[in-house]
């Protein structure tokens, strides 16, 4: 074990290194002497536990990798070739170049953030989006935090700390890998009431659990998921008529966030945040970057009173949004005033409004630059989803273009991974060992790169 210590490398030896020295004018002495150590501390750990000193060749990989996990930039844009429109992993809702063109002034300037310019003194940043969403939700008052999960808690610690809330057992929900409504209301401070079975919940199966001690009745969309067959549930408006009767809150946690129903697109069945307040919720959750459109957020709209009470609650100062989130929330919801505006300028309804003649068109383009590369493909039927945790039940008809290698049984899960590894990486499909591009959610400007790397990577 001494003989292996004895062979690490010194510090200032590895720094005269010219593959290091070359590494030194790009990231810096700082980051690089910060890496060495890094590697020489895990190499010394490694002789603990037995393994001899890796070759000299082989530290100087380890550095440079070190370097660069650090130093380069990990957020990428990826082209997403899945048919999943709102993809969680790949940033859910996209904002486009609308709103990209509006941001710009208020992030590369000052902006009048807290300021009135009226007066002259301090004003609320609430003011630059809380009209919009009234006006738009048709809510008598509305705050936003920095995603729905803290939307919830924040109402539960709010107004049914201590207390109990009720809730259908086919409503427990999870979003993603750690919203799960059990841990939310454990965490606010509530205690759980659950009612009725996962498949069937009725009216009276709330009005029973009632109690001196119960807050609020709370229902949860399951946006992420459906149950069907032998199923039934309380509507909206039989809930907040029991909650009224016995002096409850009732609050709706819509989280797929749908403020209204553009006309002419697959969302008759979604529930919608104007609709849920219009059936009597007192309060509505909802997120931003799903079917709303917007950056992420939590947005909580309702009731007047109840809407000031979480305005001045201890906690909403730490869950605020700032300035890119409320500009951003702002320009998307402006183009909720026109629906010509939300179809063509909110990438996720202009997506879900592409007609199967403008997906065969992208389609066939992505055929003919395949076709110069001499790769053969062919173009599938494919089922798209909106994805996102909304919308589970809805299959969207799309295309897919087939890569065709009969030479090669193996290639699409060697292709899959090379993509991911370029530095705009592309996000395929691998199904039945073949590998497609779904064109739902590529975008026209895309198509040549996408060729052209398949050509390099395949």
């Amino acid at each position: 074990m001494k003989k292996e210590m004895q062979k690490i490398p010194g510090v200032d030896n590895l720094l005269n290194n010219e593959e290091i020295k070359n590494l030194t004018g790009k990231y810096g002495s700082e980051l690089v002497t910060f890496s060495i150590r890094k590697v020489l501390d895990e190499i010394r750990s490694d002789i603990l536990a037995g393994k001899k000193i890796a070759e000299l060749d082989e530290i100087i990989i380890q550095i440079k990798t070190t370097i660069r996990s650090i130093g380069d930039k990990s957020l990428k844009e990826v082209i997403n070739g899945t048919g999943i429109a709102l993809h969680t992993n790949l940033g859910r809702a996209l904002l486009g170049e609308y709103v990209l063109q509006e941001l710009k002034p208020i992030i590369c300037n000052y902006s009048n953030l807290e300021f009135d310019l009226k007066t002259g003194r301090r004003g609320q940043r609430s003011i630059h989006i809380s009209e919009l969403i009234k006006f738009t939700c048709q809510a008598e008052d509305a705050v936003v935090v920095n995603n729905n999960a803290a939307a919830v808690m924040l109402i539960l610690k709010t107004f049914a700390e201590g207390k109990e809330v009720i809730i259908s057992r086919g409503e427990l929900i999870e979003i993603g890998g750690s919203f799960r409504i059990p841990e939310i209301m454990e965490a606010s401070g509530c205690k759980m009431i659950e009612v009725g079975a996962t498949n069937r919940t009725r009216l009276s199966d709330y009005e029973k659990a009632i109690t001196k001690n119960t807050a609020m009745i709370f229902k949860a969309h399951k946006s992420n998921y459906y149950i069907d067959g032998f199923t039934e549930e309380a509507s909206l408006t039989e809930l907040s008529a029991l909650a009224k009767k016995h002096d409850l809150l009732f609050v709706y946690d819509l989280g797929s966030g749908l403020l209204r129903k553009p006309v002419g697109l697959p969302l008759s069945d979604e529930p919608d945040v104007r609709s849920s307040l219009k059936s009597g919720c007192d309060i509505v959750s909802f997120s931003g970057d799903k079917l709303l459109g917007g950056p992420q957020a939590g947005i909580i709209a309702g009731k007047r009173k109840l809407i000031q009470k979480i305005a001045k609650a201890p906690m909403m100062r730490a869950l605020r949004v700032g300035k890119m989130t409320i500009a951003a929330l702002s320009s998307v919801m402006r183009f909720y005033m026109n629906d010509e505006d939300l179809l063509t300028k909110v990438p996720i309804f202009e997506t879900l409004n592409r007609n199967k003649s403008e997906l065969k068109n992208y389609a066939d383009k992505l055929i003919l630059e395949l076709k110069k590369y001499n790769i053969n493909s062919e173009i599938i039927e494919s089922k798209a989803q909106c994805g996102g945790g909304t919308l589970p039940q809805l299959k969207i008809n799309s295309l897919a273009v087939k890569i065709i290698r009969k030479d090669d049984k193996n290639y699409a899960k060697k292709l899959h991974k090379n993509l991911l590894g370029l530095d705009k990486p592309i996000l395929g499909i691998l199904r039945k060992g073949d590998f497609l591009i779904d064109v739902l959610t590529i975008k026209e400007e895309q198509i040549i790169y996408i060729a052209e790397m398949i050509n390099n990577e395949i």
